[in-house]
């Protein structure tokens, strides 16, 4: 689970007929990488907020809490009890359904507190980038999924999953 401290987390690509060879926006821990500066021009003009390091306040502690669930993982290996595994389990698994709500929050916000005064405005229309999977928007095909860091916290996850039903079904009420 250290390893997601040094790799991106979740992508965000998009393509358009101007820009076949795509763009892409790699979320990381603490930093935003990739094609931000253009994404973010782009975005400007049908009057979304600038993409700035700045404006996600999570960059600023999401590492404490990884490493906060690596203790705990060790913790829960010492201890070797399944009360702690379970603790675990439901630990891992609200961190993950927190990160995405507050990604879909974040999102939802981006794409539909837009500015009036923009240079395109199309009535009724909202840009939220899609939570997970591909969205048209306009003329774009965006893509929203996981990267090498989101794909390590969902295998750590079903492997804790794996294990707790193991722990279960394998050594029924021993601990």
């Amino acid at each position: 689970m250290l390893s997601a401290l040094y790799v991106p987390l979740w992508q965000i690509l998009m393509w358009a007929p101007q820009y076949p060879e795509g763009l892409e926006m790699k979320i990381w821990i603490d930093d935003i990488s990739g094609d931000v500066k253009i994404i973010s021009a782009l975005n400007h003009y049908i009057g979304m907020k600038h993409i700035e390091v700045s404006m996600f306040p999570e960059f600023g502690y999401m590492k404490y809490i990884v490493m906060a669930l690596v203790g705990f993982g060790l913790l829960t290996a010492l201890v070797n009890r399944r009360w702690i595994l379970v603790a675990l389990v439901v630990l891992i698994t609200a961190t993950g359904i927190a990160a995405l709500v507050d990604f879909y929050l974040w999102g939802y916000d981006y794409g539909h507190n837009l500015d009036p005064t923009a240079p395109i405005v199309v009535p009724g229309m909202a840009y939220q980038p899609p939570l997970i999977g591909t969205k048209q928007l306009l003329n774009f095909t965006a893509f929203s999924g996981p990267d090498i860091g989101g794909w390590i916290f969902l295998a750590i996850g079903l492997a804790l999953y794996a294990v707790l039903a193991l722990e279960i079904f394998k050594f029924g009420k021993q601990k």
